[in-house]
C-alpha cells in the first residue's frame, strides 16, 4: 500500500494573507486563485523542467540555513530562469539573501525574504539531469 506520494500543501499563518498572496503573485508569479491559494500542477511545470521535483527534509533544530529567517520552515520553488529572474526581483525591491549559487549536482540556488520575513529559496534544477 502506497501512502504519502507527494507533498499536497504547503499552510502557514500570516498577518496579511492577502498581501502576501499578492506579493508571491507578483515576485514569483504564483497564479492566486479566487479562494486565496494556489495549485501548481508539477506534471505541467515538469514539461518546462524536466529536472525537477520536490524534495521534503527535515532540519536540525539549531540550523542556520534559514537564517536570517526566525521562521520555522522554508519554501523552495522551482523556477524557469534563475539569472533571468535575479535581476527582475530586486528591481522590484525583492531582498536578496547572500551570493547565488550554483551546483553541477543539483542546479543553482538564490534565496530572498518575502514581505513577512520568511526566506524563500528560488532552485532551477539542472536540464541535463533527472534526479
Amino acid at each position: 500500500m502506497k501512502r504519502a506520494i507527494g507533498i499536497g500543501g504547503i499552510f502557514f499563518k500570516s498577518e496579511n494573507p492577502k498581501e502576501l498572496a499578492a506579493w508571491y503573485q507578483k515576485h514569483l508569479g504564483i497564479n492566486i486563485e479566487s479562494w486565496g491559494g494556489a495549485v501548481i500542477k508539477w506534471p505541467e511545470m515538469a514539461k518546462e523542467n524536466p529536472g525537477a521535483y520536490t524534495v521534503w527534509n527535515a532540519f536540525k533544530a539549531d540550523t542556520d540555513y534559514f537564517n536570517p529567517s526566525t521562521n520555522e520552515f522554508m519554501v523552495n520553488f522551482v523556477v524557469a530562469d534563475l539569472d533571468a529572474l535575479l535581476p527582475v526581483l530586486q528591481a522590484e525591491g525583492v531582498e536578496l539573501i547572500g551570493e547565488p549559487m550554483n551546483d553541477a549536482n543539483f542546479g543553482k540556488f538564490a534565496w530572498i525574504i518575502d514581505p513577512e520575513g520568511r526566506k524563500v529559496e528560488l532552485w532551477e534544477p539542472p536540464k541535463d539531469k533527472i534526479k
